[in-house]
């Protein structure tokens, strides 16, 4: 695998020349496991972090069409008026879908 950030990743690697790889996956197996311990359910985890991302994803979209439409940050590579359309049609389908997600749960 290529080298990014300064980590040597990939299980083809040793431990010794992939040391943060190898924790980070320690570290998620050990989580994971505890979970199960704990008696949380795996399923209702997943739609827990699937209701956290519904919720979380209009507010990404609104600092992505910000982030695209400033001139400091994109200088000549900022959103077209058409980009700005259909960024505008995802942020109000995925807000009215994230209401519509609450307003069914409660």
């Amino acid at each position: 695998m290529r080298k990014r950030s300064g980590w040597e990743a990939g299980l083809d690697k040793k431990f010794s020349q992939a040391k943060p790889f190898y924790i980070s996956i320690i570290i998620s197996l050990i989580v994971g496991l505890s979970l199960d311990f704990l008696g949380v359910s795996p399923i209702k985890a997943l739609l827990y972090t699937a209701i956290a991302y519904g919720l979380t994803a209009p507010v990404m979209i609104v600092m992505i069409i910000h982030i695209g439409n400033n001139k400091k940050i994109m200088k000549e590579y900022t959103n077209s008026k058409l980009s700005n359309i259909l960024g505008g049609l995802t942020l109000l389908l995925m807000t009215a879908a994230a209401v519509a997600m609450i307003w069914f749960l409660f």
